[in-house]
């Protein structure tokens, strides 16, 4: 059993920053990949930022005012977002594919809401 917990969500004004946190923790042998999705309503949801071995993709919507994360040795991923635009405004989901003893995994946490709104 995995699990995800989100941390860090919340209000802020357009231009202000937040810090998202996601730590994951249970049967863990290792992790291959990290991220953060979002879903604003009536909208899909969407992939925002991963990091796999180091290296980081990106949605072009946030280049350049998010940065993503890892300390793999706490099993931690973090989203820092500066330069928050109201159409930021979604719940972040976290997202790991996580080696356990039943093969390759995939698991979300349950989100965490962040509004931009002045």
């Amino acid at each position: 059993q995995v699990q995800l917990v989100e941390s860090g969500g919340g209000l802020v004004q357009p231009g202000g920053s937040l810090r998202l946190s996601c730590a994951a923790s249970g049967s863990i042998l290792s992790i291959s990949l990290m991220g953060w999705y979002r879903q604003a309503p009536g909208k899909q949801r969407e992939l925002v930022a991963t990091i796999s071995g180091g290296k980081t993709i990106y949605v072009d919507s946030v280049k350049g005012r998010f940065t993503i994360s890892t300390d793999n040795a706490k099993d931690t991923v973090d989203l820092q977002m500066n330069s928050l635009k109201p159409e930021d405004t979604s719940v972040y989901y976290c997202h790991a594919a996580v080696w356990t003893k039943s093969g390759l995994t995939l698991h979300w946490g349950l989100g965490t809401q962040v509004t931009v709104s002045s």
